[in-house]
């Protein structure tokens, strides 16, 4: 089994999650976005700006993943609020995981990590949620891991693109 650390991510690791961005974002995409909504969503995303945002905003999460000292993927969140039954929500922002590292358990980590994160910040309960492009392969391995598909929608990002997405829940 291959070993994986998990760590918040800083300011300077920008150069290295962009680097991977550039890999296993675009790989994941290429076949479902445009070539124009691609470059606007990584600049969106994971401009230097962007990413210093996540990262140093309160309420927001960002960790990197290594094997050994390869990066091998990243996985952000967010407070979104709470629910209609008053238990904390978040938002699972990113969880990607490079090519290489595929099928190496490295996606089921990092959401455990998540998850063990948010159960120890709320003992009481909380809800996760993320929005997955409805092409996306990943759908399925969001599934396998127990969440399950609570609704659907196309949501306008700028410049007359969407994200065309189901939202998977996850109670905690």
């Amino acid at each position: 089994m291959t070993m994986f650390s998990i760590r918040p991510a800083s300011v300077e690791d920008i150069p290295v999650i962009r680097g991977m961005a550039e890999i296993v974002f675009r790989s994941t995409y290429a076949d479902i976005l445009s070539s124009g909504q691609m470059e606007y969503m990584m600049e969106w995303m994971y401009s230097e700006d962007s990413l210093q945002k996540q990262i140093e905003t309160p309420g927001k999460a960002f960790f990197v993943a290594f094997c050994g000292d390869v990066p091998a993927g990243y996985v952000s969140f967010e407070t979104e609020g709470d629910t209609e039954d008053g238990r904390r929500l978040f938002h699972l922002q990113k969880l990607y995981v490079m090519p290489e590292f595929q099928r190496s358990g490295l996606g089921r980590q990092m959401l455990e990590f998540v998850k063990g994160l948010l159960s120890d910040w709320n003992p009481m309960g909380c809800r996760m949620e993320l929005n997955v492009n409805r092409d996306n392969p990943a759908v399925g391995f969001y599934r396998h891991m127990g969440m399950a598909c609570d609704r659907q929608g196309d949501f306008p990002i700028g410049k007359g693109f969407y994200m065309n997405d189901y939202i998977y829940v996850l109670d905690i």
